[in-house]
């Protein structure tokens, strides 16, 4: 007997009666009515209201070694008239424009001097080590014993599935195509659809999401990949649908972190999402669902949750 005869995806599914002789089985993978992931108490307490954010730095003011001829016409542009001049303007630099810090930047890297990059507002303190429980998720997600290893599969699947599709429904409103006309995590990184005659088309991040959710929902939905019926196996290429499931899911983690974790913070489910995917991020480690290479755009944040413990391999 299936586990997911005790789980409806759709409209169209129907509860199969239990069966006397896997009770202990249903007991173990039975579907808790609540989660910590949609609780009302979100247990932070942290805001941007209270800590300014680190991308609103303002750049550090050159000190007054940096004073000779060519330096001085580099960054200010002023003529040097053969005598030393005080070259520290803070004021003057924190009342700049975006594009004049950039192009001060880019010139203070020609000249020698070391610039240092901001890191994402997810990578900040004290927003990197807020979470709703502390310890790491590895008890959680190991196969108890006793459970289809396929069954174990599809149930962490479909609830990461429904959680994270949650979380989307949240912060779809803000998703709109003249700001995010790319499917995109980080600024170097950007998720491709394969469209018709298996051709990779760039979509606005809105329709990608949303066509990744549907192919999610209807994979779920699928009696011949995830059987809810008594005497149905799971087919031969399970765990390849697996695999490629959770790929889009962490494609839609990415995103959310380098595009929407302002949003989260003003929410206050910073603690909430962190823990998430911390979660996720066990189990697909826990079973090797996730290439490495596809895990470059948040490794900075998988290590640094390795660090703290929340992650173990």
């Amino acid at each position: 007997m299936s586990f997911f005869s005790n789980i409806r995806f759709g409209r169209s599914s129907k509860k199969s009666k239990n069966n006397g002789n896997n009770n202990n089985t249903a007991q173990i993978l039975q579907q808790p009515k609540t989660s910590i992931y949609n609780s009302s108490n979100n247990g932070s307490t942290l805001s941007l209201r209270r800590t300014h954010s680190p991308s609103k730095q303002s750049v550090k003011s050159f000190q007054t070694n940096h004073t000779n001829k060519s330096q001085q016409q580099l960054l200010f542009g002023k003529a040097y008239n053969g005598q030393q001049q005080n070259v520290q303007q803070p004021q003057l630099q924190q009342q700049q424009q975006p594009s004049q810090q950039s192009q001060h930047l880019q010139q203070a890297h020609a000249g020698g001097v070391a610039v240092r990059k901001q890191p994402p507002l997810f990578l900040c303190e004290p927003f990197v080590k807020t979470a709703l429980v502390k310890g790491s998720f590895k008890t959680i997600v190991q196969l108890p014993k006793y459970v289809d290893f396929s069954e174990w599969l599809a149930l962490n699947v479909f609830e990461t599935f429904t959680h994270l599709n949650q979380f989307y429904g949240v912060l779809a409103e803000y998703v709109t195509v003249e700001k995010y006309p790319t499917m995109k995590a980080d600024a170097n990184t950007e998720y491709l659809w394969y469209g018709n005659n298996n051709r990779q088309v760039s979509l606005p991040a809105s329709q990608y999401i949303d066509l990744a959710l549907t192919w999610i929902s209807n994979k779920l939905n699928d009696q011949n990949i995830f059987p809810t019926k008594n005497g149905i196996i799971f087919p031969p290429n399970f765990i390849k649908d697996i695999k490629n499931i959770c790929r889009q899911m962490f494609r839609i983690f990415a995103h959310i972190y380098f595009n929407h974790f302002e949003k989260i913070l003003h929410l206050s489910l910073e603690a909430h999402w962190n823990s998430f995917f911390a979660h996720f991020i066990s189990f697909i480690k826990e079973f090797d669902l996730i290439e490495r290479k596809e895990l470059e755009p948040l490794l900075p944040l998988i290590e640094n949750f390795e660090a703290q413990g929340k992650i173990i391999n």
